[in-house]
């Protein structure tokens, strides 16, 4: 079993780091087996992200604080961990943002698409899902839409729901809303095609970040999931995504 381990700058996860190649030694990423980050969310993020053209299976082991996203760390068994864990296969977001200059730019989302007012004007937005104009103006700080993964992160801090993965939804929700003020966001279909659209983007500049992707001064920003890519995380029995989302929304 040949074992990419690739750690965050934290001490506690690059002292991880040299335990376990010691152990089990230091495959390339070209020739692995799996990938196994050590350190926290941000890191596994950035590890999907860079590779992700592998098409390896990518089990994270938690080195820093909440880490949704991992899984406990232990150095001992790990090939027997990898070798018994349950697949997550997720979908990222494909984003295209159009800037006020007209220069299109592309990125890719595991957690979310957020969208933030740059200056202290709210930005204005229009929401179109499945070319059906939804909402005409959101007047608000941002808006986000997030995948099942990312329904822990920003969104949650943003009071929009937890998705439980495979359950084929994503969360679309505003960032302190003040006019609807009644709407709080709504869940659509993962293969929807959501486009947001700044209203006044000269005098009510927005920003958009594809996790940490970030284009400023966009007029228009066009999402839909990336069905033609598939991440395969990793987790070990009874700890999978959808075990812990579910438990998150019993916490108090």
């Amino acid at each position: 079993m040949k074992i990419h381990f690739s750690a965050s700058s934290h001490e506690e996860a690059t002292l991880r780091l040299d335990a376990l190649t010691r152990l089990y030694g230091q495959a390339d990423v070209e020739t692995a087996d799996y990938i196994v980050p050590l350190g926290g969310d941000g890191h596994m993020l950035h590890v999907l992200h860079d590779t992700m053209d592998y098409g390896l299976p990518v089990f994270g082991m938690n080195c820093g604080r909440l880490g949704f996203l991992m899984n406990h760390y232990a150095s001992a068994e790990l090939p027997e961990r990898l070798a018994a864990a349950e697949s997550a296969p997720l979908h990222p977001l494909r984003m295209t943002a159009v800037g006020i200059d007209g220069v299109t730019s592309d990125a890719l989302a595991i957690n979310e698409v957020s969208l933030i007012r740059q200056t202290h004007n709210a930005a204005h937005i229009g929401i179109t899902v499945d070319d059906k104009h939804q909402l005409e103006q959101l007047v608000c700080d941002g808006v986000l839409l997030a995948t099942p993964a990312g329904s822990t992160a920003y969104n949650l801090s943003a009071h929009g729901p937890i998705i439980p993965l495979g359950a084929g939804l994503m969360a679309l929700t505003p960032i302190s809303p003040f006019r609807p003020r009644r709407w709080r966001g709504a869940l659509l279909g993962e293969q929807s095609h959501v486009v947001l659209d700044i209203l006044e983007p000269d005098f009510r500049p927005v920003s958009v970040s594809a996790d940490s992707t970030e284009f400023r001064k966009v007029k228009s920003v066009s999402i839909k999931q990336a069905s033609d890519i598939t991440l395969n995380l990793l987790y070990d029995p009874g700890f999978s995504l959808t075990d812990r989302a579910i438990s998150e929304q019993f916490l108090t």
